[in-house]
């Protein structure tokens, strides 16, 4: 069987991709992987003795080397990764009391009554020495006095390992971010702010004052929840969300609509490819540009699975478009699954939504086209294609569901209908808000224009939520075991691979 390059690659990413979820799984012991290993390199030594005589046999050997070798890729990426986090130096100080010095590397992530920082560990004093270690810890602090990405803080306080919660792995949710300890409610003294160390930093501290800018400017123009709402879907803001809000979020099925997708990123591709061709750039100017543009939006948001996701696979889309190739969708939420995976392996299990971002774009590349089919009685209108809005909604819904069954324990009955009315108007919020966030940056008198249009769109969105947000809404399942998950999946892959081979020969007109 001749085997395409891209294809050999798609092979080559599943292979990273199971290597690492076996050993997030399973302990691998050391003389099985070098038995893979061997065998892998026999079998790309064969292939390349005896290639003449390949075409007589269907499966290419030197394929299945490669894969093994990616699969061990995959396990020892896991392997050296776990290795270097638990071996930071900063555990062994888990419920102590100790006082320590540094930086804070990510940006407060400010909620209703508290502050969560995330910081880069450089010195500990305990027992009256100083222990220079590396490693980061979650502090719980009060919102004020403020506190600002590269910050030097000292904190003082019981460092301790993350308590388990029912029904909530808070310990592996915070071990994929490489914390291992927290201290809640600690002495909190800022020693330096804004302390940038390098270009970098500087650089990413700016982009997050030009964020923050815009979300005042977002809270200074609209009511409380409409403004919460608007930096939900433009900055995937979710943490300053009542609960009361996100339990309404929840139960009509909407929460996606509040973390940054491929819906922003292709939206923000668009204008800005419009937009630089309109200044009368080449095509090849306006892709870089896009492109270093998408990266700054990713960046300011955060490195959040779906943003990530987004985009990468924007930015392959946009390569695709600048070499003239149709990008195969299926490969490239593979690639874009196994970098994101090499990158930190922790997510592919962990990461919950990690998951449900992949198997949601998974799902409408897979199965919006079958629903399209089923649902040709639904007329397509230009303003709002309606049957593609149910399609793709039934279509990431339909892969998502056991998932969100298994770790959440509920799902929404009514979250079809909620789509349906709100999803179309969430490009339009995005379209509008965007153009508001930038032009009131500049001058707040310029966003003016757009605050109206945006407005009557989020008070409809928050009526259609209020109206919908009953109990009865929603299902509660308790105590799902994970092996009705296998049985969900594999049940859903043999109707994929039946519906596309159906449709594979109904083209063929067999």
């Amino acid at each position: 069987m001749v085997f395409s390059p891209s294809k050999i690659l798609f092979y080559l990413c599943i292979s990273v991709i199971i290597g690492v979820f076996v050993r997030s799984i399973f302990l691998i012991p050391q003389p099985y992987v070098l038995g893979f290993l061997f065998i892998g390199v026999i079998l790309i030594f064969i292939s390349f003795v005896i290639r003449e005589n390949l075409l007589f046999i269907r499966i290419n050997p030197v394929v299945i080397g490669f894969c093994l070798v990616f699969f061990l890729l995959g396990v020892c990426r896991y392997q050296s990764v776990d290795s270097n986090l638990h071996n930071s130096g900063l555990e062994q100080y888990n419920q102590k009391e100790i006082a320590l010095v540094g930086r804070v590397i990510s940006e407060p992530d400010v909620r209703e009554n508290a502050t969560q920082l995330t910081v880069g560990v450089e010195k500990i004093l305990y027992d009256k020495k100083i222990i220079f270690v590396s490693g980061k810890i979650l502090v719980g602090t009060n919102k004020y006095p403020s506190y600002n990405y590269a910050d030097i803080v000292e904190v003082t306080g019981l460092l301790k390992t993350p308590e388990a919660f029912e029904g909530f792995d808070y310990q592996n949710y915070l071990a994929k971010k490489g914390i291992f300890s927290v201290i809640d409610w600690p002495e909190v003294k800022i020693l330096s702010k804004e302390n940038y160390s390098n270009v970098f930093q500087f650089s990413y501290g700016q982009l997050l004052k030009f964020k923050n800018n815009i979300r005042e400017n977002i809270n200074k123009s609209f009511s409380f929840v409409e403004s919460k709402l608007l930096a939900g879907i433009l900055l995937g803001d979710q943490s300053s969300f009542s609960q009361d809000f996100k339990d309404k979020l929840n139960i009509t099925g909407l929460r996606h609509i509040t973390a940054v997708s491929g819906m922003n990123v292709a939206i923000l591709c668009s204008v800005l490819m419009s937009l630089f061709l309109g200044l009368g750039l080449w095509r090849g100017q306006a892709f870089y540009l896009t492109l270093f543009f998408i990266f700054l939006f990713v960046l300011m948001i955060g490195f959040q699975a779906s943003v990530i996701r987004a985009g990468i696979m924007g930015s392959v889309v946009l390569l695709a478009q600048k070499v003239g190739r149709l990008p195969n969708s299926t490969r490239i939420i593979v690639l874009t699954a196994a970098i994101m995976v090499l990158i930190n392996p922790m997510i592919l299990v962990w990461d919950v939504g990690f998951q449900l971002s992949f198997l949601a774009i998974l799902g409408i590349v897979l199965l919006t086209e079958p629903f399209n089919n089923l649902l040709k009685f639904i007329p397509q209108e230009k303003f709002i294609n309606l049957r593609s809005v149910i399609s793709a909604t039934l279509s990431a819904q339909v892969f998502t569901l056991p998932i969100l069954i298994y770790n959440f324990g509920r799902i929404s009955l009514i979250s079809t209908i909620t789509n349906i009315l709100v999803v179309p108007m969430v490009d339009l919020i995005m379209i509008f808000g965007f153009i508001f966030a930038l032009l009131s940056s500049v001058w707040w008198v310029l966003g003016w224009v757009f605050i109206w249009p945006c407005w009557l769109l989020l008070a409809y969105v928050i009526k259609v939520i209020n109206i919908f947000s009953k109990p009865w809404a929603i299902k509660s399942f308790e105590n799902v075991h994970w092996l009705w998950l296998v049985i969900l999946y594999l049940i859903l892959a043999g109707v994929v691979i039946w519906v596309k081979r159906r449709a594979r020969l109904k083209f063929l007109d067999y």
